[in-house]
């Protein structure tokens, strides 16, 4: 997968790189002897050996290393990456589109106005998802008030 190193993104200029908002988790392994076996992968990340199976095979993660006997074998990029998607599908990111993203991603630097265009949507999405969560968030703390005290006067 090409998704380069994950920095801050108030971190200085920025470069042209992939960057994400939040630092990447911390790596088991260092560079160069970072080769996780599925069964390692699915203990650091929740997913299961079916979910990236299923993703290597939707186009999600590609170019997953194999051994010589050809299993598996991750890298500390993989799992920067699967962190990522990981974020797109708690925005309800349709796989759809986070397949067609990583199809940018190798595409290279002449589609960040695509990869671009594709986030702002999410997030647009995302946010009125949330403003809808506080709509339903006041709803809820009014009926707790309201049985909060109705229950103290009877």
């Amino acid at each position: 997968m090409t998704v380069t190193q994950t920095t801050p993104a108030a971190a200085g200029p920025a470069t042209p790189a992939d960057i994400c908002s939040a630092p990447p988790p911390s790596h088991p392994r260092p560079d160069g002897q970072d080769r996780y076996t599925i069964s390692e992968v699915v203990a650091r990340t929740g997913l299961t050996a079916h979910t990236l199976r299923w993703y290597e095979r939707i186009g999600l993660m590609p170019h997953v290393d194999r051994s010589h006997t050809g299993q598996r074998r991750y890298t500390n990029r993989d799992l920067d990456w699967l962190d990522f998607v990981t974020k797109l599908r708690l925005t309800g990111m349709p796989v759809a589109d986070m397949v067609r993203y990583a199809e940018l991603v190798r595409a290279g630097e002449s589609t960040y106005a695509e990869r671009r265009g594709l986030l702002e949507a999410t997030r647009r999405d995302v946010l009125g998802r949330i403003a809808e969560l506080r709509d339903t968030l006041a709803v809820l703390d009014r009926k707790i008030g309201f049985y909060a005290t109705e229950g103290t006067t009877r």
